[in-house]
């Protein structure tokens, strides 16, 4: 059986996607609790499989899946994460991902993901979203969030979870006015005039 990489800084959930792994037959189940260590390692073990989470140190799961799809590394991704797939669960699709399984959910949907996933079949949950229900603030929010890029995206959780720009350019490998540039462009597509406004927001929309 082809080896597989799971992606997650939680040690407990590793050991629970491990185990799933090998009830699955996996006999070889490679980790990476960083986001910047995954194309490495997937150049240097090969695995055909992996699960990985959206919040990672480093580049974020995001990032990881537009990497492997830029190079044209051949392996397949099911999505295991806490992140609401309210906002991800398109975008996560768009760049690659064969499946979306919420950390919420049992350990047998995500066995059930990952044999549709080796089948060749996709694996997504169905959004039901009562748009009714919700405020026009909350909907414009939603569309803003939408329409930011991975990178965005990426900077906008870090940020919101209280990370400066310098840690960020760091983790990001990026330049600090790089990521100054990024901060200034969030606050003008969100309408936000402080961190604490934008951490409100990303709170009040699910995202943790």
């Amino acid at each position: 059986m082809s080896s597989a990489l799971v992606v997650d800084d939680h040690p407990v959930v590793v050991g629970a996607v491990r185990m799933v792994l090998e009830s699955l037959g996996y006999e070889t189940v490679h980790v990476a609790s960083s986001g910047v260590d995954v194309v490495p390692m997937i150049r240097q073990h090969a695995p055909k499989l992996i699960v990985l989470d959206l919040k990672l140190r480093g580049f974020g799961g995001l990032e990881v899946l537009e990497r492997i799809r830029a190079i044209g590394l051949d392996c397949k991704v099911v999505i295991f994460t806490s992140a609401d797939p309210e906002h991800y669960l398109t975008r996560c699709r768009r760049a690659g991902a064969m499946a979306f399984v919420t950390k919420s959910a049992q350990l047998q949907q995500l066995q059930n993901a990952i044999k549709a996933v080796r089948s060749g079949y996709s694996f997504f949950p169905e959004l039901l979203v009562n748009s009714a229900s919700q405020s026009d603030l909350n909907r414009d929010e939603r569309e803003s969030i939408a329409s930011l890029s991975t990178r965005e995206m990426e900077i906008m959780m870090k940020l919101a979870q209280g990370e400066s720009n310098k840690r960020i350019a760091e983790a990001m490998n990026l330049s600090h006015k790089t990521i100054s540039t990024y901060k200034t462009r969030l606050m003008l597509k969100l309408g936000v005039s402080s961190l604490v406004v934008l951490r409100e927001l990303v709170k009040r929309n699910g995202l943790f």
